[in-house]
């Protein structure tokens, strides 16, 4: 779940750097690589700033600065690469752009490395674009597949088509509203900024499956 002190920041990029669509971390779940509409080592660099990686291209499409790649292997989660895009000059004055791998400068020595620091859900887009939209992750596709994760254990699994996503996160999202997280977040909002209730129930409508750590319904 997304900390309460980056929800204002969250806000605020929103309009500016969120209104670029975001290259995606990536995940390997039953043999096959999906694009990730999450970002789990997030949570792991608001803890550790030190540790982010430093050096590589920034743009608008990755507000990151890398791209992480995980695992589901025997039911856990599990960090496999971390990579930035650098970029180098030709002869002719071009520049050429590629990925470098900076796994071992964040974990040094580390062979398995479990992100047990994360607890949420995990986003699984998957075939064609049904209705794209130019900002972070908003565009809607024709499937999903939602991975609950507790300490980087998973623990429920569902699949959706698009439409039965959208009532499934409108469901997730009355169900939050009865959480004592939910008036903490709203609390901690409307001490931080001028935020009415209209505006923060539509922001967390909107990123419902960001704020909750479990499946909240059927």
């Amino acid at each position: 779940m997304r900390a309460l002190s980056t929800i204002v920041l969250f806000i605020c990029v929103n309009l500016t750097v969120f209104g670029t669509a975001q290259y995606p971390d990536k995940i390997i779940y039953n043999g096959k690589e999906y694009d990730l509409h999450s970002n789990p080592m997030e949570s792991y660099f608001e803890k550790y700033p030190d540790k982010r990686p430093q050096g590589g291209v920034m743009s608008t499409a990755l507000w990151r600065g890398y791209v992480a790649t995980f695992e589901i292997k025997d039911n856990q989660l599990y960090l496999k690469d971390i990579e930035i895009e650098i970029s180098t000059k030709d002869e002719k004055g071009n520049y050429k752009y590629s990925w470098k791998s900076v796994l071992n400068e964040v974990f040094s020595n580390q062979e398995l490395i479990k992100i047990d620091w994360m607890t949420g859900l995990l986003v699984l887009p998957e075939g064609e674009i049904v209705n794209y939209v130019h900002m972070g992750y908003g565009s809607t596709y024709e499937k999903y597949t939602l991975l609950e994760v507790d300490c980087g254990d998973l623990k429920k699994v569902k699949q959706f088509g698009y439409k039965e996503y959208e009532k499934f996160k409108e469901k997730q999202f009355k169900a939050f509203k009865k959480t004592d997280e939910y008036k903490k977040i709203v609390a901690e909002l409307k001490k931080d900024g001028d935020y009415n209730d209209k505006f923060i129930d539509s922001f967390l409508r909107s990123f419902v499956i960001g704020y909750t750590s479990k499946i909240l319904v059927k």
